[in-house]
């Protein structure tokens, strides 16, 4: 499989698909992001407007903030969300801190205290401009143990602030929400071993391009990136302002990719933050979509002629 590095703002530049190319293959109609609370369609939309989460929000929503307990040195604050992180959810040692906790009971106590209920939408806060994609991790991981109303706001933080809400209802606790976990976005390292080759699946890398190069910044045993593997960083389809690139032109990105509506598409990252963040946007486009959670910092640590990694 061909290894490919691409950045949105010269996939035609740099030659490696022809605008012909991208017309031709792109979707007559990419689904656009449900801008309110009506239109929201929980099964197929994983992220929404920031107009489509206030209202969401008025009627009731739990509101997670992604970003964690330390909001002191954060920039925003919206009172009454509740602050929680991707490492509350996942196993606390290395290799494996990638991985949601082994315990359903664990995560269903964790996630009532919280206040998460079954059938109450969960809206999940970020700082998509500044962040690793810990908001997108969240709403993998809630989608991943059986929540299905769990959305992501294009914009983030940032963009609901921007429409003035600075406060929502405290939560009512505990919830009811029990954890009945759906395998259908995520993937084993054993499994995925089993995929490499596969014309069937396409692997794509979302680090920057010196990780996907061989750099271990985060204590990662080996560098490189899977074989086959295409690297795309996830921050390429996001503009400056924190919200997404027109779908149109996420969809290009992705056509250049090989990206098709026929593939498996398996994502890494470091610890399946970024790539969880990917998943969840690829789902929401209608893709068939994976996050391969144990990411570098698993496959790295697994024996290398077993598990290799590519350094050209």
């Amino acid at each position: 499989m061909h290894l490919l590095f691409v950045n949105r703002r010269h996939v035609l530049a740099m030659g490696l698909v022809s605008a012909a190319t991208v017309a031709s293959f792109a979707p007559a109609q990419a689904r656009t992001t449900a801008v309110n609370a009506a239109a929201v369609k929980f099964e197929s939309d994983w992220i929404v407007s920031p107009q489509a989460a206030s209202e969401l929000i008025a009627a009731g929503a739990l509101v997670l903030d992604a970003r964690g307990k330390d909001v002191k040195s954060k920039q925003g604050l919206i009172a009454n969300a509740i602050p929680i992180t991707w490492q509350d959810l996942s196993q606390p040692d290395m290799p494996l801190k990638g991985h949601l906790l082994d315990s359903d009971i664990q995560l269903t106590q964790k996630l009532q205290a919280l206040g998460v209920s079954k059938n109450q939408a969960v809206v999940v806060l970020g700082d998509p401009a500044n962040g690793w994609g810990e908001d997108g991790r969240l709403v993998w991981t809630l989608r991943s143990l059986g929540h299905s109303k769990t959305v992501m706001v294009d914009g983030g933080l940032p963009a609901l602030l921007q429409l003035g809400k600075t406060a929502v209802q405290p939560p009512k606790t505990p919830g009811d929400f029990v954890v009945a976990r759906n395998r259908q976005f995520d993937i084993r390292k054993e499994e995925l071993k089993d995929r490499l080759g596969k014309t069937s699946t396409l692997i794509v890398d979302v680090r920057e391009a010196h990780e996907f190069a061989g750099k271990t910044p985060y204590g990662e045993a080996r560098g490189g990136h899977l074989p086959g593997a295409k690297h795309l960083w996830f921050k390429d389809l996001i503009g400056k302002d924190g919200k997404l690139l027109p779908r149109t032109e996420i969809e290009k990105v992705l056509v250049s990719l090989g990206v098709t509506k026929d593939l498996e598409v398996i994502s890494y990252c470091t610890a399946g933050i970024r790539s969880g963040w990917f998943t969840v946007l690829l789902t929401d486009l209608g893709y068939t979509a994976k996050n391969y959670t144990g990411s570098i910092w698993e496959w790295s640590a697994a024996p290398a002629d077993q598990y290799p990694l590519l350094k050209n």
